[in-house]
């Protein structure tokens, strides 16, 4: 597997479709960054690509392209069905595969190609029913589309362009059984361009390069130094009590436009939002469990400056191109290295400058040399002053999610259940009167039972000491039915038939 350095430095230095060249420019691309100006010539050219690359680097503009130039080139496949794409794009996460959708439209709006999306998490029969009626580029995650690739709604056997984003990620998630599933489903390795692109080209992500295609050339920019160049680095070594008043120190001292605070667990991440926002600070909240729909509504008001900072566990750490981030944070080292290049590569995209800040606690900093070993540097240290200490106000309370409309057991929100019997099979629903019916229907009852307390004293008076009086408190329904008399066995008739 050769090592290529062969570099273009211009978009315009590169042989591409018309109607993919109107796309780069509309998008404002005009010179490549260096694994696009390494990866393009080489899959322009139709070689397969290994491509080893850090996050925020324009990987994903370098193959989207060179999917786009290969289609446009070469003939649709005769006998070709609509729901069989030419095309076939895998992410390890949603937020990766909706980013790739958003930059795919950008970037072929002239081709005339058509885009697909699949991921789990919501719009199970929308996307279904997309799929089946056909697209050129098939984008999602393994899971969803292995899914609906058993209930035949596509098939993979016209596939002529296959990539694989974030591939280590992929093993990290358990998907490396299903990416085997689907190559087994396209066609043979030296029938289509694939490209592979990975944070690291590990020993087990080259094994997987190497079995499922065709002797690609392996590609790899800035390998002395794994983390973006523009990224400050630094880290503090507070005690576990001190890390909610470093938090809001290190917020007043950096006034960041926009910043992204990681924890380790979705405990974590609810304590710092409910301290932050018990001290002012407008915040979001992202976890694995949050559906996929308010994931992007958080993102769309981050972006929109609704809020400036994002509290988040791993799950936004890949896949999410939030622009104009400026500082991260881990609030807790990650276990993982890999988290930690892929937690602060949120900022400093395209050339930007950005700062990463760490806490190592208590319960972390042991992670922090292996971190160092991978990253190749040490991260500066900074010292925790008394200025930076700030005493914090009470944790706001989690805000309370309504209960669903319509869910008669537990009542409406905000409506107490006390004293309130769950309807039953067969009890009937009465409409509850409102307003002047309600007054006229209590006066009803209240003469009512004035007139039965009436009668009742009168009839008291009227009774002889010795009468059987019915036990106060009963109910008259189960007197009834404790005096119901069974019913009489009827004789068999004693005469005889003439």
């Amino acid at each position: 597997m050769p090592e290529h350095t062969l570099e273009a430095a211009t978009f315009d230095d590169l042989e591409l479709a018309e109607a993919v060249r109107q796309g780069v420019r509309e998008a404002g691309f005009s010179e490549c960054t260096p694994i696009q100006a390494r990866v393009l010539p080489l899959a322009l050219a139709g070689h397969d690509v290994a491509g080893q690359a850090q996050t925020g680097t324009g990987k994903t503009a370098a193959f989207l392209i060179a999917i786009f130039d290969r289609l446009l080139r070469h003939p649709v496949p005769e006998g070709r069905r609509p729901n069989q794409p030419r095309a076939f794009i895998l992410a390890p996460t949603r937020e990766l595969a909706v980013q790739i959708h958003r930059d795919a439209e950008l970037l072929g709006r002239h081709t005339g190609l058509g885009l697909g999306l699949a991921y789990g998490g919501t719009d199970y029969e929308k996307q279904r029913r997309q799929l089946s009626e056909g697209c050129d580029i098939l984008i999602g995650t393994p899971g969803r589309l292995i899914d609906y690739f058993k209930q035949k709604v596509f098939d993979l056997r016209m596939v002529q362009v296959m990539v694989v984003d974030e591939a280590d990620r992929m093993f990290d998630l358990g998907f490396i059984r299903d990416l085997r599933y689907l190559f087994r489903r396209m066609p043979a390795p030296d029938k289509r361009l694939s490209m592979l692109f990975s944070a690291t080209l590990s020993y087990r992500v080259m094994e997987l390069a190497y079995e499922h295609m065709n002797n690609p050339e392996m590609v790899k920019t800035e390998a002395e130094q794994i983390t973006a160049e523009n990224v400050e680095e630094r880290v503090y070594y507070p005690s576990n009590p001190e890390k909610i008043p470093l938090l809001l120190g290190v917020l007043q001292h950096n006034h960041p436009h926009r910043a992204i605070i990681f924890t380790n667990t979705k405990h974590a991440a609810e304590q710092v939002e409910g301290y932050l926002r018990g001290n002012g600070y407008k915040v979001g909240l992202l976890s694995g469990d949050v559906p996929q729909k308010k994931r992007q509504r958080l993102i769309s008001q981050l972006e929109a400056g609704e809020f400036a900072i994002l509290v988040a566990t791993d799950v936004a750490s890949r896949g999410l191109h939030i622009p104009d981030v400026s500082h991260i944070i881990n609030y807790q080292l990650p276990q993982s290295p890999e988290d930690y290049v892929h937690r602060i590569g949120r900022t400093a995209r395209a050339g930007a400058e950005g700062e990463a800040i760490s806490f190592a606690c208590e319960d972390t900093a042991f992670y922090l040399p292996e971190i160092e070993a991978y990253i190749g540097h040490k991260i500066p240290a900074d010292s925790v002053t008394e200025d930076l200490l700030i005493e914090p106000k009470p944790r706001a309370r989690p805000e309370r999610k309504p209960r669903p409309a319509g869910d008669k057991a537990r009542g409406k929100p905000g409506q107490s259940n006390r004293g309130k019997r769950p309807e039953g099979r067969g009890s009937k629903q009465r409409p509850r009167p409102s307003g002047s019916e309600a007054g006229s229907q209590a006066e009803g009852k209240q003469s009512q039972g004035q007139d039965a307390g009436q009668k009742a004293s009168a009839s008291d008076a009227n009774a002889s000491p010795d009468a059987e009086t019915k036990p106060q408190g009963e109910d008259p329904a189960s007197t009834k039915k404790r005096r119901r008399r069974r019913p009489r066995r009827r004789k068999p008739s004693t005469e005889s038939s003439s």
